[in-house]
């Protein structure tokens, strides 16, 4: 899955006398839904190239009240562009997240300007998980995880392993994920920040 910021929030560098992008590289966010209980996690780190630019980036937000969250792997101004839509998409079909998926990947996909956002978000809330993109893909896994991100595979296989192989509850799984993933991706740090669909905020 692609997340890096070669368009929108890219670097400059110098590369044989031509200025290129140099990749934003910036996340894991992981969601989880286990025994009613649905979280997402999101770590805090942003590098640049081989430099760590920021260790305490938010990139999980609620929406739609308490009721709808969703996380971003991207350059971060597209990746808000897109959180807006969503939101307006959400408020439109009265806080039915599949349908605000869809439209939202429609629009995505077709629109001209927002065709050339770069980003992923990862949206859930108690019953669904669906990673949107711009090529038009609303992915809901079969498994009651899913993970997007530099650190994404890791944190899946983690989160995975713990569901199967373990009691724990699905904050617990999701952290533990979170700080497996951050002692193996160099995009991905112990800066995490975990939210529960429900909790007060």
């Amino acid at each position: 899955m692609r997340e890096d910021a070669r368009r929108t929030g890219g670097v400059k560098g110098e590369k044989k006398g031509m200025k290129v992008l140099q990749p934003i590289r910036a996340t894991t966010v992981l969601a989880v839904i286990r025994d009613g209980r649905a979280v997402m996690a999101g770590d805090g780190q942003v590098s640049v190239g081989e430099t760590i630019m920021k260790h305490k980036a938010v990139k999980v937000r609620f929406m739609s009240g308490d009721q709808v969250l969703v996380g971003f792997a991207g350059a971060a101004a597209d990746a808000f562009n897109l959180f807006e839509r969503l939101e307006g998409k959400i408020e439109k079909y009265n806080g039915n997240l599949t349908r605000a998926a869809v439209e939202l990947a429609k629009d995505w996909r077709t629109d001209k300007i927002l065709r050339r956002l770069e980003a992923l978000l990862l949206a859930m809330d108690e019953e669904h998980m669906f990673v949107i993109s711009g090529t038009g893909d609303v992915i809901e896994p079969d498994d009651a995880v899913i993970a997007i991100g530099s650190g994404g595979p890791y944190a899946l296989a983690a989160a995975k392993a713990l569901l199967a192989h373990s009691d724990l509850d699905a904050p617990a799984i999701a952290r533990e994920a979170m700080k497996v993933t951050a002692s193996i991706c160099l995009y991905t740090n112990d800066q995490i920040v975990l939210h529960e669909i429900g909790e007060t905020t």
